[in-house]
């Protein structure tokens, strides 16, 4: 995936967050930052490996580590007496596997990793053209993510008039 991971984390986050207005935003700002977690590895990728090794062969793109992760948060939460933001870490693993996911469709992810080096994708895009990223443009699979954005999109603008209408029906404070 190129685009659509941070689209897709805001749909699903729009989601969650429906039955609880009074986290939404935290909810939806939680949501939008995992869903675009996995990929802060491309900092390593780039400026520290020189492209040596794939991105999603880090860790960050091994989903037992981000359960581990999301089950120590979960415990720390718990034993502090912030059980109310549970919602948040539950929300950042769902946006983090979303990711995951939405990788897997045209590239390897070790959805088992250490404990198996099974690569799991839905399909292969064949290299055929240069730049790389030219031949996932030119797959049927980024109409997918194209269906994405433009749902995002519609949904961010539907919200955006929903909010703004509540704004501008508050009365003026004197």
């Amino acid at each position: 995936m190129f685009v659509a991971h941070l689209p897709a984390g805001y749909l699903l986050s729009r989601f969650i967050a429906r039955g609880r207005p009074t986290q939404s935003g935290a909810i939806i700002a939680t949501g939008i930052v995992c869903s675009v977690l996995p990929d802060f590895d491309l900092a390593y990728f780039y400026l520290v490996d020189g492209r040596r090794t794939a991105h999603h062969d880090y860790w960050t793109h091994t989903p037992l580590f981000w359960l581990a992760a999301a089950a120590a948060l979960a415990l720390a939460l718990t034993l502090s007496g912030r059980r109310n933001q549970l919602i948040l870490v539950s929300v950042g693993l769902a946006n983090v596997l979303l990711h995951l996911l939405l990788d897997s469709v045209a590239a390897d992810i070790r959805w088992f990793h250490p404990l198996s080096d099974l690569r799991v994708n839905l399909v292969h895009v064949q290299a055929l053209y240069k730049p790389w990223y030219l031949n996932f443009l030119f797959h049927w699979t980024f109409m997918a993510e194209l269906l994405i954005v433009v749902s995002a999109a519609v949904a961010a603008t539907l919200d955006w008039r929903r909010w703004r209408g509540r704004v501008a029906a508050l009365p003026a404070v004197k």
